[in-house]
């Protein structure tokens, strides 16, 4: 998976979190778009026939699983105003793009908008509104 930040204020660092407390490598808005890749696995559909995606990087329970954006203190940028987490929701998905990476291959790419209407970094649950999801095959 990947997932890109864009539009994140320039002197916030940013992070993907791994398990409950370990981070990929910060990045700061200065290296426009944030890029950060990982791999999830995919476990057995759930019951209501949704993906089940699992690996260090999958936080939450089956039904709700998301990835952790960090920014600020919480992304080991200590002095930073901001203490802010985002949950990209892999919930929302769409389907076809899941299917498209299985059948041909590529990652499920994440284009998130990175600032907030506070000039903050996002947090709070994504909205789905400035999450556009595809399949990217330039895999790096």
């Amino acid at each position: 998976m990947r997932i890109l930040v864009v539009d994140a204020p320039s002197e916030v660092r940013f992070a993907v979190q791994r398990g409950r407390s370990d981070l990929l490598e910060p990045l700061n808005g200065q290296h426009e778009p944030l890029r950060f890749e990982f791999s999830l696995r995919l476990g057995l559909p759930l019951s209501t026939g949704s993906v089940n995606f699992l690996g260090e990087f999958a936080q939450g329970p089956s039904s709700e699983r998301f990835v952790y954006i960090n920014s600020g203190t919480l992304a080991g940028q200590s002095g930073s105003r901001w203490t802010r987490r985002a949950k990209l929701k892999l919930a929302l998905i769409p389907p076809e793009v899941v299917e498209t990476v299985l059948h041909t291959g590529g990652i499920i790419e994440a284009r998130v908008h990175g600032t907030m209407g506070d000039g903050g970094p996002v947090c709070a649950s994504v909205n789905p509104n400035t999450v556009v999801w595809g399949v990217a095959y330039d895999v790096a």
